[in-house]
């Protein structure tokens, strides 16, 4: 009977469908997790630059409000 296969044949190919399904998601899922973790490490040191920038922010306001309680002037 040619061009049909035989079961042990049918179920070799859809095996091989199979593994390369897997293998695309594999990736897929492997691509988003980099992806993840590249914009984790971005959001983290951009938030820590914003972090140091609002820390002295505070620390000015605090001491300009130190001076202006004791009456000094700012300049």
């Amino acid at each position: 009977m040619a061009g049909q296969e035989d079961p042990v044949q049918q179920e070799s190919h859809q095996d091989w469908v199979n593994r390369e399904y897997i293998e695309v998601i594999t990736s897929s899922i492997k691509k988003i997790a980099d992806f993840l973790n590249s914009f984790h490490i971005s959001c983290h040191s951009r938030l820590a630059t914003l972090n140091e920038k609002l820390t002295a922010l505070k620390r000015r306001i605090e001491y300009i409000e130190a001076r202006v309680t004791k009456g000094e002037t700012l300049t």
